[in-house]
């Protein structure tokens, strides 16, 4: 059941990184960018969501393959 869990979440999360990706490259947050300096609010909580949730993956599995 662990197991499953954290491969969903390795799955969902590179999902969402490549989303974020797709997003940092956008004409909307280049506008952002020139303006502000930074990319919209949007494309970083992507990136940190897929990140943190691939993180907790990768986690999930070796934790429940330690337990053996």
């Amino acid at each position: 059941m662990i197991k499953a869990i954290s491969a969903a979440l390795i799955a969902g999360g590179v999902v969402l990184l490549y989303f974020g990706g797709q997003s940092f490259h956008s004409f909307a947050n280049d506008v952002s960018r020139a303006f502000t300096g930074a990319p919209t609010n949007k494309t970083i909580w992507l990136i940190a969501g897929g990140a943190v949730a691939t993180l907790a993956g990768i986690v999930g599995l070796t934790i429940s393959s330690g337990k053996r």
